[in-house]
């Protein structure tokens, strides 16, 4: 897999699964395009990818990021929630 690839499929992975979670107040989902979602970093170390991901839909605070272990031929993602934004003071 190369670079290219793995960030076509984190995208894809990501549209998944926003595209099948209900929308809230709605009978219909959510339906992301490739466009809705960017990605924030990326690295590749040794045959190892990591992106982290976010959308520009309006509301959705997710953060996600997607891993390839190359050792294991296995992709994962895990989906963060902002929990809370604190400000700190710092003296230079």
């Amino acid at each position: 897999m190369d670079n290219h690839e793995f960030i076509n499929l984190a995208i894809e992975k990501v549209q998944e699964h926003i595209n099948g979670r209900p929308t809230r107040g709605s009978n219909g989902s959510v339906c992301v395009s490739m466009y809705n979602v960017y990605v924030v970093w990326q690295v590749k170390v040794l045959q190892n990818y990591k992106a982290l991901l976010s959308t520009s839909l309006e509301g959705d605070q997710h953060y996600y990021e997607v891993t390839y272990n190359g050792d294991k031929k296995q992709l994962y993602l895990d989906v963060y929630d902002k929990q809370e934004n604190k400000c700190f003071e710092v003296d230079d």
